[in-house]
């Protein structure tokens, strides 16, 4: 996974992003009004340090899933795409390793990915916006959280830690879903496209209140439940709703991939 371009340009756009409205907001110093934009983006002028908290709200709607959705769906349909499938099958290896070797894969690219969004844009905003917190309370230096108390700047790095471990675990329900569905087609375009197309369907019945009765189990439902770390105190009730949906539908799909690839008859 590491020696492939496409991995390195994949991060490079994820991280990229984040750059260059850094860039547009260090020069012009004018930033999204309060409840606009990404979450946090009207709060970095004051503190780059929230920077990586804006930042992973810019990339999860829309890159963070198309990169991992790409990842997943080239798992098993790229290696029958290319012809090389039956010829790793051929070999000493079991089709149970070959799966948990891509599984091991793709969780290391979805950590590499979250982790390297986060780093990156705390270099750049603490290098554009700096890191002095916006208020002094008590003479702690605090930042101000989303519940309009303060946070000092432990309590910042350790929610921002939780956020990028939440945000990584819910990318693995999208790799579960792009891995089934390598293991179903040779095409690695179709299965990307199939996981893309079942998060959209997500995100549009999320807003669909005539669907309020399958929200609490849609894959996109607890996505955003990242910000409640910012909170004070931490509002924990659909943090573990979004825990525990990813590990149902992770744990079903790389399930139903297991029992498909096992029995599958591989042609090419």
């Amino acid at each position: 996974m590491l020696r492939r371009p496409r991995t390195w340009v994949s991060l490079a756009l994820l991280c990229g992003l984040p750059a260059v409205v850094a860039v547009f907001l260090g020069v012009t110093e004018v930033a999204p009004a309060p409840g606009q934009g990404p979450a946090f983006l009207s709060a970095v002028l004051s503190n780059g340090m929230l920077y990586p908290a804006a930042a992973l709200a810019m990339v999860l709607p829309l890159f963070l899933p198309v990169s991992v959705a790409v990842v997943g769906g080239d798992a098993i349909a790229g290696e029958a795409g290319s012809g090389m499938l039956r010829y790793l099958l051929v070999r000493p290896v079991g089709r149970t390793r070959l799966l948990v070797a891509k599984l091991v894969a793709l969780v290391a690219y979805v950590l590499l990915a979250v982790v390297a969004v986060a780093l990156t844009s705390y270099g750049i905003g603490v290098a554009v916006f700096g890191n002095e917190p916006a208020t002094s309370l008590a003479g702690a230096d605090l930042v101000t959280s989303v519940s309009g108390t303060g946070l000092s700047t432990r309590q910042v790095v350790v929610r921002i830690a939780l956020a990028v471990l939440y945000i990584g675990w819910s990318m693995l329900g999208v790799g579960a879903i792009a891995l089934f569905l390598s293991t179903v087609t040779d095409s690695p375009l179709g299965a990307a496209l199939g996981a893309l197309a079942a998060l959209v369907t997500s995100q549009v019945l999320v807003t669909v209140d005539a669907a309020a009765s399958v929200h609490p189990y849609l894959v996109t439902r607890y996505w955003l439940s990242w910000i409640d770390f910012f909170r004070d105190p931490i509002l924990w009730h659909d943090v573990q709703r979004g825990v525990a949906l990813q590990a149902v539908y992770v744990g079903l799909l790389l399930a139903a991939a297991w029992a498909n690839f096992a029995t599958r008859d591989v042609t090419t």
